[in-house]
């Protein structure tokens, strides 16, 4: 007979391999039950899912908002502080999961209130929410944690209004790089943003954040903001559609400025479609912000503008004179290369090529102090107001001369090493206001960027738009305007590239980061420049051509979450 040491021994080895065994199989059949639900529903990949694919799988019950949610939670979870550490959100929504829950309920019963209906968007760290629901708005900056600001900024208004959940606040170079000369993609909060195309790549900035978490899919679709090349050169670096629309067409109200003459909020998504369809939704009218009464009465559905065939007929200008030259553009044989082949595509899908169509003012453009005058006088006087908005402030600051007392003080959180210029700030402090010279640098601004800029070309030889690689040049005579860009996908550097420094903690170019292709036109051009991009898109498809390194790409999908 066994010892009952012996029969014990026995019983819990059998106990031991009969649980493993149920592991194992439970594992199987979990990976069955996620293959089997990806199948039959066909649910969307995270990483590249487009808003209609959302909201087909929401209407049909594939899914619910607080799936899509959770989703995107895990997603950030895995790639923001942890693994590659992109640092591309700096918070999430406390509130979101139950802003969800009453959206799925009234998606039951009511139906879908637009395109956006229960659709998680990301909002960089300018764009205010209301602290009752859990968030700051601090730009970045702890200058600014814990203050309440004393709402939702317009934008936000209208993608609520549409049925959106608010997901979360994105990185940003601080201030909207309006702080000093600091690498892109950094802030005190959020620390070093990077991009998810090559380890330590430039994510460009402004809107580092939301450029990185649309680029992988960390939320469907996210918001920036620009002055001169905020979310033309994040949507370039990474492989993303984005729109800078025209000053006026978006509300401003409720976003931390750096100039009421150059400042617009826009999207950077998947795909042109996306951005379309979130321009439709925050574009427009906003009693708080008197830029957009000048707009035109009617916005357009710019996802009307989507057409392959869009480029049937149309005058494209190359304006080469100091954009494309060299010594001016810093442009490489990479990007050149595949701006000559855009264009062969271009003339491809109908449209005629002017090249060159150059801007009468474009030397002047490049040898211009206007630009930093007006946003030095702008920034001083708008961020003195933000401050005196806010209903408290935890830090005590009330003043651009307080911040910056403010970062010196707290060389940890402001001023870490390689991260510890305040050049701008202080340059604008030490501006004196809307005076003579002020007003003189807005009218040549307007004057190079507008009459003898934009305009005179598209009139001189008679264009629809301009066309030029998304590099910093290619912003500034838009950013003087006020007048729209569209950037897509234009190609990716070679595997063999070597890197080079941007910044204390970041490298570009690298081997296969992105880089885009922008559409410029005077203002309220936006219809037509979504129709180019989206046929030149459309005949590329060149986001699809590459994608982020392993390490950058979220597992989660949605079979993860919906249980069986």
């Amino acid at each position: 007979m066994l010892s009952r040491t012996l029969r014990l021994f026995l019983f819990g080895f059998g106990l031991v391999l009969a649980l493993l065994a149920q592991a194992a199989y439970g594992a199987v059949v979990r990976a069955e039950v996620k293959s089997s639900l990806t199948k039959r529903w066909a649910l969307p990949d995270l990483y590249e899912a487009s808003v209609i694919e959302l909201q087909t799988g929401l209407n049909a019950g594939d899914f619910t908002s607080v799936d899509l949610l959770k989703a995107y939670f895990a997603r950030i979870s895995e790639v923001n502080l942890q693994g590659p550490a992109l640092r591309a959100v700096i918070e999430t929504n406390p509130s979101a999961l139950a802003e969800a829950a009453a959206l799925d309920a009234e998606r039951q019963l009511l139906g879908p209130r637009s395109l956006l209906h229960g659709i998680p968007v990301l909002l960089k760290d300018n764009i205010a929410t209301t602290a009752s629901e859990g968030m700051n708005t601090t730009a970045g900056s702890y200058s600014m944690l814990g203050s309440i600001v004393p709402g939702d900024a317009g934008v936000v208004k209208r993608l609520r209004a549409a049925g959106a959940i608010i997901l979360g606040k994105a990185n940003l170079s601080e201030f909207a790089h309006y702080r000093g000369n600091l690498a892109s993609g950094w802030s005190g909060r959020g620390g070093q943003c990077t991009a998810a195309y090559y380890p330590g790549s430039d994510p460009c900035g402004s809107s580092a954040g939301s450029g990185v978490a649309a680029s992988i899919g960390l939320a469907a679709v996210t918001l920036g903001t620009e002055t001169d090349g905020s979310i033309t050169c994040p949507a370039s670096h990474n492989n993303l559609a984005g729109i800078k629309p025209t000053v006026g067409l978006t509300s401003r109200a409720g976003v931390i400025p750096i100039s009421e003459h150059q400042d617009t909020v826009g999207p950077l998504t998947r795909s042109v479609s996306d951005a379309a369809i979130v321009l439709s939704i925050i574009a427009g009218p906003d009693p708080n912000d008197n830029f957009t009464l000048a707009q035109p009465n009617r916005v357009p559905q710019y996802e009307r503008a989507l057409s392959a065939n869009a480029l049937q007929g149309a005058r494209i200008g190359v304006p080469r004179a100091m954009f494309l030259e060299p010594a001016y553009s810093g442009l490489d044989d990479t990007v050149m290369s595949a701006f000559g082949t855009a264009l062969q595509t271009l003339e491809s899908l109908g449209a005629t090529i002017v090249d060159p169509a150059d801007l009468p003012s474009a030397y002047q453009i490049y040898a211009s102090r206007n630009e930093s005058i007006v946003n030095a006088v702008d920034f001083k006087v708008q961020i003195n107001a933000w401050y005196q908005s806010l209903y408290t402030n935890p830090s005590g600051v009330r003043s651009l001369a307080e911040l910056i007392a403010f970062d010196d003080a707290n060389p940890t959180l402001e001023e870490p090493t390689g991260y510890t210029s305040q050049s701008t700030l202080i340059a604008a402090e030490a501006t004196s206001g809307y005076n003579a010279t002020f007003y003189q640098a807005l009218a040549a601004d307007y004057q190079l960027g507008r009459t003898n800029g934009i305009d005179a070309a598209l009139q001189q030889y008679n264009l629809d738009a301009l066309v030029l690689p998304a590099n910093g040049r290619t912003t500034t005579p838009a950013a003087i305007a006020g007048y729209p860009i569209v950037t897509v996908p234009l190609g990716f550097y070679p595997d063999n590239t070597t890197t080079e420094s941007a910044g204390p903690n970041t490298v570009y170019p690298a081997p296969g980061v992105p880089f885009g292709l922008s559409f410029l036109g005077t203002a309220y051009s936006e219809y037509n420049l979504i129709g180019f991009a989206y046929a030149y898109e459309q005949k590329t498809m060149t986001r699809l051509a590459r994608r982020a390194y392993p390490a950058a790409i979220p597992a989660t999908q949605l079979a993860d979450i919906i249980s069986p």
